[in-house]
């Protein structure tokens, strides 16, 4: 019979970095039964491959999972082959594209592959929902159906405002929430964990369970995560999620060295939201580093504890190890790259104004921008830090420039004589 924390200590490290959970104290109540009768529950977590390139972003679900996995419960890993190929609708496009089932399979790859390397694959039990929803009759799909209304169906946000605004909804498109909820069924799961966008789909599954006489999951959403330029904001911390069109993300298939600089460049404070939701660390370890960092602890130190177990979770500890004396080198306080760039600027007279030196060297967007960073301290001439907005760069001499602190950026600029 298996042996069980006790609850509090389980729904301590459980309830890390959740957004919503429905329903706590049921959570508690099945815990405690779980702990009693020496059962695992079931944990099922479901996903549509619908791409192959993952980021860390990705991996806060399955962090999740494998907390469940540690704590002595059953982890379902469900491939939503069947629902992939209808398409879950999202807010930003009336329908998503739908994909045919050598796309989803082949994606799939992908995710059990990155999946496995947070999971421990011998404590995890693969599900594709083909298995049930291909062998569905249509008798069985109309009972499915009749077993949701239509204004239920118009509470999720997107479909709700493509009605309001007289945007075209498609009946499988209704479909895609009973199929995902159908899978709580197929599974008797007892908790159903999901990305906070997906919130009314697990709560579909838990209204469907009941439906078909068991008894129904719990469900828990997990945040999406900031990317890596959010910043914190009257505690709260605040920026666009994590995704490649906003160039704020940590690829999970990126070289050692990409991984560990990335992580360098989160904001001080943020760097915590990240061992909160992805990090294997005890609540106590994370509380202490937070005392630490009060306390003067160099905020550097502790990043490269979150880059060291992010590098050694998708590649192994030498590459870890590796990755941080090539940043060191590369990016140390006195360290200038290899590969700087040279740039020669003209100017019509006898000196180039630094802000335009930095816009036209390509360090900054705009002049502007260029002022502002060297009146704030954030350029270095030959490295000597400047703080003139109007600093002049004398013709026939060649400069070493640099912005930036966490993300330096460095250029070698030549004003022609």
């Amino acid at each position: 019979m298996a042996t069980f924390l006790p609850v509090s200590e389980q729904m301590a490290l459980l309830t890390r970095g959740i957004v919503e959970l429905h329903v706590r104290a049921e959570l508690e109540e099945r815990l405690e039964a779980s702990r009693a009768s020496g059962r695992p529950l079931r944990v099922k977590a479901g996903f549509d491959p619908t791409r192959p390139d993952l980021h860390i972003g990705h991996a806060v679900l399955i962090a999740k999972m494998r907390q469940f996995q540690e704590l002595g419960h059953h982890v379902v890993l469900l491939v939503g082959e069947f629902t992939a190929m209808v398409g879950d609708p999202t807010g930003a496009n009336d329908q998503r594209p739908r994909l045919s089932r050598e796309q989803v399979r082949d994606a799939a790859k992908t995710y059990t592959e990155q999946a496995f390397k947070i999971l421990d694959r011998d404590r995890t039990e693969i599900r594709t929902n083909s298995e049930w929803l291909d062998e569905m009759r249509p008798a069985d799909l109309v009972e499915l159906m009749a077993k949701m209304t239509v204004s239920r169906m118009l509470e999720r946000k997107d479909f709700g405002q493509r009605f309001a605004d007289n945007r075209p909804i498609y009946q499988h498109e209704f479909l895609y929430p009973l199929l995902q909820g159908y899978d709580s069924v197929a599974l008797e799961s007892d908790i159903e964990l999901g990305g906070s966008d997906q919130l009314f789909n697990l709560l579909v599954g838990r209204d469907l369970m009941g439906k078909y006489g068991q008894k129904p999951q719990m469900v828990m959403t997990m945040p999406l995560l900031e990317g890596t330029d959010a910043k914190i904001e009257n505690g709260v911390v605040v920026g666009k999620k994590m995704s490649k069109s906003a160039d704020n993300y940590i690829g999970l298939t990126e070289a050692p060295v990409a991984m560990w600089r990335k992580v360098m460049q989160i904001d001080d404070e943020v760097i915590f939201r990240y061992f909160e939701l992805l990090s294997s660390k005890s609540n106590e370890e994370i509380a202490t580093l937070k005392r630490e960092k009060a306390a003067g602890r160099d905020p550097r130190e502790i990043k490269s504890l979150f880059a060291r177990e992010l590098v050694t979770r998708f590649h192994d500890a030498a590459a870890a190890t590796s990755a941080e004396q090539e940043f060191a080198s590369v990016y140390g306080a006195d360290a200038v790259p290899d590969d700087v760039k040279e740039v020669t600027l003209t100017t019509d007279g006898e000196t180039l104004w630094i802000a335009k030196a930095l816009s036209a060297a390509g360090l900054v967007k705009s002049t502007g921008e260029g002022k502002r960073l060297v009146e704030q301290g954030g350029v270095e001439v030959d490295r000597a830090r400047i703080t003139d907005g109007n600093h002049q760069l004398e013709r026939g001499k060649k400069y070493l420039l640099r912005v930036g602190s966490k993300n330096r950026r460095f250029a070698y600029v030549v004003v022609a004589p």
